[in-house]
């Protein structure tokens, strides 16, 4: 598949990917490496993973980051009271020894976690390791060895070998800096907001029916929007939230009513301080340089 089949494909499924997106994905995609996609918050780095997994039909494996992940929640733990049960059940039975801790540590006391059961499909999934700069270093060495061999070692089973090289797709917000060696395991891109036409097009695919004056409006409105100093900048999410609220209300046109319009902010501004920022005033003086 060509980089520019791989952009009408994923068109088709509701994401309009950039040229440059779309080429990082097909090269990922041909020399069988992860990517990285960074950027700010609500770019739409999570869901190319999920559109990828559609367009390749295969199963999306999600493991979200957070700090003090460990391999217990990534990669695999025992099903420690089925263990516990077991051997108590052996105890009831007279049996001992080697032959009951050969028994509970065994596949059926196996727990797969996100990392292992991405090597063990038989068809290559998508794995999606999200927000991977909220996780501590520690776990990026974890990762480092997955990414590299694309196996895993169990201490009571032993080596685990992919099946299949899973389709990895990294994704970080900036909160630190990741090391340099997982960046030189990836391919990487930055995705950023998408520019006029680009936001258009994503608000006219997920939004069919909306009328075009009030789509050209909402796009500049929070292009507009996203300028000013705001602690979280809406994202493409809250755009179509945003849309979805002004169409349910029957909105045909921003600068109409300021009383609705500053009511369906909420759809967009998700902290007190931005609220309280983006008064009724400000919100009429930005649409009417968006109308």
């Amino acid at each position: 598949m060509a980089w520019n089949d791989l952009q009408d494909a994923m068109a088709g499924h509701g994401y309009v990917a950039s040229d440059d997106l779309s080429v990082a994905l097909h090269l990922a995609l041909s020399l069988g490496r992860p990517i990285l996609l960074e950027g700010a918050a609500g770019v739409g780095k999570t869901e190319v993973a999920r559109v990828l997994a559609a367009v390749q039909d295969t199963r999306l494996l999600r493991l979200q980051c957070y700090e003090g992940l460990d391999a217990a929640q990534a990669i695999y733990e025992w099903n420690y009271q089925r263990q516990l049960l077991s051997i108590r059940a052996a105890a009831e039975d007279g049996e001992t020894g080697a032959s009951v801790e050969a028994r509970i540590f065994s596949e059926d006391f196996l727990l797969e976690r996100p990392l292992l059961a991405a090597i063990r499909q038989d068809k290559p999934p998508v794995l999606l390791i999200d927000e991977i700069d909220r996780a501590d270093e520690e776990f990026e060495a974890y990762l480092l060895e997955i990414l590299a061999d694309y196996q895993i070692t169990i201490p009571e089973l032993g080596t685990i070998r992919a099946v299949t090289r899973p389709i990895v797709v990294l994704t970080a917000n900036g909160t630190r800096d990741l090391s340099d060696a997982l960046r030189r395991r990836c391919l990487y891109t930055y995705v950023d907001y998408p520019d006029r036409a680009t936001e258009l097009a994503i608000l006219s695919a997920r939004c069919p029916e909306i009328e075009m004056k009030l789509a050209g409006q909402i796009i500049g409105f929070v292009q507009k929007l996203r300028k000013e100093e705001l602690e979280k900048a809406p994202g493409i999410a809250e755009t179509l939230d945003f849309a979805a609220a002004l169409m349910g209300l029957g909105v045909a046109d921003l600068t109409d009513d300021p009383a609705v319009l500053q009511a369906t902010l909420t759809t967009l501004l998700k902290t007190q301080s931005d609220q309280a920022s983006i008064t009724t005033e400000v919100a009429q003086r930005i649409a009417g340089r968006a109308a």
